[in-house]
């Protein structure tokens, strides 16, 4: 995966967050609750069923009841996660991966 490009999972979200009109904080705040990026159209208020609380809304009003605050204390956006679970995995590998110098014997 180059630099420049999300995963296919973070950029599947981030097409989502443009559409559901939410900002990173949101999402983090959903990611937190557990909440599946995929089904998020379903609890969008469509402005027909006006018992519905707008989606930004709605997640801010679960977290806040599930952990008593309003914004998590650090944001990360999408493409900041996205590199930090990148660079997570190059290192992995890195240190998986045999030196020069050294020798395995059996």
């Amino acid at each position: 995966m180059s630099r420049g490009r999300l995963p296919e999972r973070a950029s599947g979200l981030d097409r989502r967050t443009q559409v559901h009109h939410l900002s990173h904080a949101h999402v983090q705040m959903a990611r937190e609750l557990g909440m599946n990026p995929k089904k998020l159209g379903t609890l969008d208020n469509h402005g027909q069923e006006f018992w519905k609380l707008p989606l930004p809304e709605f997640i801010e009003h679960l977290y806040f009841k599930r952990f008593g605050k309003r914004r998590p204390n650090v944001v990360v956006s999408i493409e900041e996660r996205a590199r930090m679970e990148e660079d997570k995995k190059a290192l992995k590998r890195e240190m998986g991966r045999p030196r020069a110098g050294d020798d395995v014997q059996g």
